[in-house]
């Protein structure tokens, strides 16, 4: 983490209860089909932190930029993912008269106009060997792009993987990508996720005030756990997330602290010790493999996979049953236009609904942050499927599944979506009940 940006003070911190998420989707229209998401082994990730601590050792103790000890750490990174079939390159830049790295890997698959990257700066501080600034955050996010290929895995969007350099001199290689990255392509990447200092000896568990969509998923990841976060309220130039933000690009990430102090409150939430700096070794000599805390790593590099196998679109398994469908479109008017409705009459069904009923929504939108959008049953009952979630992101491609045992299968459904802020269009292409 870049030293200029040091946080001066915590504010605006935000406990989580479990069933009390704002802005969470309700229990009754979680996606359905979804992927599991693979448990990330701390071994793996502590391992490839010990390699990185062999590099700094070998290299004069520090992986800096412009040092020997980074390009040794940016090759041992490509080298793991070429082997697990990868497409990597190398991008060159310079920075104070040396020669710096980024290094990009790709997932091939995905749609390529839908893309959703994770990264990481790799260079350390010229004082240490930088094992938790910034080895954790790079390890866990070698071994989730590991874990993408050793499981296989095929989102419908596409994955992609950075490595920084030169963050610690002002985010110089972050910058340098999101400059050199055309229009056209910058307009691809639907989210970005920043991983710095996950790995903290007396952690805290901080998510970025950024997008709402990717700051929910972290949340809603720890809730899970009954961990309550905190927002990181540092300025937005304190890592490489920076870049991608200014050019529009939704960002989010995960912080565990740097060289600031852990408040006795935050102790109690979290266990530590008060009175201590979340990383006493920040940017200093110390910051090796005996700087981590494991359960910090684990519970950090397990979060990182949620987030980039969530937001990646994981794959819903299409369902089997009796389709009713509505494939005629309604425009959807900008605000402060009036709800509209596409409809769908179900006939021929004995009983209620089921349980799970599968309802498909395809809406074509430039701007879903606007939408709320609704399941009206025959009687009148409304089910919520999407509120104002998803920022500047296109298009609600996916399938819910909502609880309806309560209604009268029989009737007619109606999918109502309304635009409740201006500037963006768009239209109900398709919507669909699948009764099993």
């Amino acid at each position: 983490m870049k030293l200029s940006a040091r946080l001066s003070a915590l504010a605006g911190s935000s406990a989580l209860v479990l069933g009390a998420l704002a802005g969470a989707a309700p229990a009754s229209a979680a996606p359905s089909g979804a992927v599991a998401v693979p448990d990330i082994a701390v071994a793996n990730v502590k391992q490839h932190l010990a390699d990185l601590q062999s590099i700094a050792t070998a290299n004069g103790g520090n992986r800096a930029h412009g040092r020997a000890g980074y390009k040794a750490s940016i090759d041992f990174v490509k080298a793991k993912l070429d082997a697990a079939g990868f497409t990597t390159s190398l991008q060159q830049f310079t920075s104070g008269g040396a020669t710096g790295y980024n290094l990009i890997a790709d997932w091939p698959g995905g749609d390529p106009n839908q893309v959703i990257m994770a990264g990481s700066h790799l260079d350390s501080v010229t004082s240490g060997p930088g094992i938790n600034d910034n080895g954790s955050g790079s390890a866990a996010v070698l071994e989730a792009a590991l874990t993408v290929a050793r499981t296989g895995y095929q989102p419908t969007k596409h994955l992609r993987f950075g490595w920084w350099g030169a963050e610690e001199l002002g985010l110089i290689g972050s910058k340098y990508y999101v400059n050199n990255l055309p229009t056209t392509e910058r307009a691809k990447v639907k989210g970005y996720l920043n991983f710095d200092m996950i790995g903290s000896p007396n952690p805290g568990y901080f998510v970025y005030d950024d997008d709402p969509t990717i700051e929910q998923t972290f949340k809603s990841y720890f809730a899970g756990l009954g961990i309550p976060t905190e927002i990181e309220t540092e300025g937005d130039g304190r890592s490489d997330h920076a870049p991608f933000k200014n050019v529009g690009i939704p960002v989010g990430g995960l912080f565990t602290g740097a060289d600031y102090i852990k408040t006795a409150a935050q102790a109690q939430k979290w266990g530590g010790t008060s009175g201590q700096a979340f990383d006493r070794c920040y940017h200093s000599s110390c910051d090796t493999t005996a700087n981590i805390n494991d359960t910090a790593l684990d519970r950090n590099s397990d979060a990182v996979a949620h987030a980039i196998w969530t937001l990646s679109g994981t794959g819903t398994t299409p369902p089997t049953g009796t389709v009713f469908e509505n494939t005629a479109d309604v425009t959807i008017p900008d605000s402060p236009g009036a709800a509209v409705t596409s409809t769908v009459n179900v006939t021929g069904i004995t009983g209620n609904a089921p349980s799970n009923l599968s309802v498909g929504v395809n809406i074509v939108h430039t701007y879903i942050g606007d939408l709320v959008v609704d399941l009206v049953a025959p009687d009148g009952t409304v089910y919520n499927l999407h509120n104002r979630t998803g920022g500047s992101a296109d298009n609600i491609v996916q399938t819910y599944t909502v609880n309806a045992s309560s209604e009268v299968a029989n009737g007619a459904w109606k999918l109502r979506a309304q635009d409740k802020a201006g500037a963006d269009t768009g239209y109900i292409s398709n919507f669909k009940l699948t009764f099993p």
